[in-house]
């Protein structure tokens, strides 16, 4: 091997290291079978959501895996594999691949990463049927919000118990 392709495959592991540090998540999948116009379209609909895309290859993304101390990739690793990294949005990757995979019935899911652990395919199918971050945020708040709202539900309803009593003595001292 030379010493330049040594160089370049050097860089190439750094860069995909690099990617799998910055990354959430990471979901890998088997892309044999696709056209041209479904990987165009697959590129497209990670774009929009900010996930990253890449035909890796197998030997490339096993010593990267190596050197960050992720156990468990190496048996994924056979056959075509391309990654698509979910740089700002965790679950953005395992749901733009399920729905496109539901979409094309050609391809599989290999194997997803997530905090330096490898999920199976039912893991990658769970993350993506979890709820936008959006919806997420939204059910926290309520719950964080319900004990104050039923707080001052208890409070008001003492409050107005007091005020009937109050007017209930009222109207029996008056005589009514």
């Amino acid at each position: 091997m030379s010493k330049n392709n040594l160089a370049f495959k050097t860089s190439v592991v750094e860069g995909v290291k690099e990617k799998m540090q910055a990354a959430q998540s990471m979901v890998l999948i088997d892309y044999r079978g696709l056209t041209v116009a479904e990987v165009t379209d697959l590129r497209n609909r990670c774009r929009k959501e900010g996930v990253e895309y890449a035909v890796i290859k197998n030997t490339m993304i096993r010593k990267a895996a190596e050197e960050l101390g992720i156990e468990g990739l190496d048996p994924m690793l056979h056959g075509p594999t391309a990654v698509a990294f979910g740089m700002t949005d965790a679950v953005a990757p395992a749901k733009i691949l399920v729905n496109f995979i539901k979409d094309v019935k050609k391809t599989e899911i290999k194997c997803g990463v997530m905090e330096g652990k490898v999920l199976d395919v039912k893991g990658v199918e769970a993350l993506a049927e979890l709820p936008p971050k959006e919806v997420l945020i939204a059910k926290m708040m309520g719950s964080l919000n319900a004990p104050i709202t039923n707080f001052v539900g208890v409070l008001s309803a003492t409050l107005r118990s007091l005020v009937y009593a109050i007017e209930a003595v009222r109207k029996q001292k008056a005589g009514e």
